[in-house]
């Protein structure tokens, strides 16, 4: 979504958990296993959140990850959550990687319980709190093109606000 937010509008993209992605793949881990190492190495999610954190200060720029609007949020123009029940994301997952459905819902509960125990250990954050965003979407009720122009329509009215 973010990504084609950001083609949509001309900016960059910035995904956070891709990042992620490579650095383990670069040392050659799992996603589960760099999780665990990130749970006792707090540099992993702070190098990564201080990328994040700078690529925002740039501008012109759509960032996604899990923490990102609540660290963003002096800098965000329009903090967003889009979700999905559990069996739909474990689905798309499991498309998207080519995993079974299985393996897929294991490392997603490891990962997002992991996600979980970091983001409250380093910055007080309860990551299923959606309360301070702007706008949350249930991406399983429309398309990803829908949810694109939900947001514009947003974008639009806070600019609106702005003049």
């Amino acid at each position: 979504m973010a990504k084609l937010l950001a083609q949509k509008l001309g900016l960059r993209h910035v995904s956070v958990g891709q990042l992620f992605r490579r650095i383990a793949e670069e040392r050659g881990l799992t996603l589960a296993q760099l999780s665990e190492l990130a749970e006792r190495d707090p540099t992993i999610d702070l190098m990564l959140d201080n990328l994040a954190r700078k690529e925002a200060e740039k501008g012109a720029v759509v960032i996604d990850g899990h923490v990102a609007p609540w660290l963003l949020k002096d800098v965000a123009t329009l903090r967003i959550a889009i979700v999905a029940s559990f069996e739909t994301r474990i689905k798309r997952l499991a498309q998207r990687d080519g995993k079974p459905i299985e393996e897929v819902k294991k490392e997603t509960l490891q990962r997002e319980e992991s996600e979980r125990r970091r983001y409250l250990r380093l910055y007080n954050i309860d990551i299923s709190n959606f309360s301070e965003f702007d706008l949350v979407i249930n991406s399983e009720r429309f398309s990803p093109d829908d949810i694109v122009e939900i947001i514009l329509k947003a974008l639009e009215a806070i600019c609106k606000g702005r003049k």
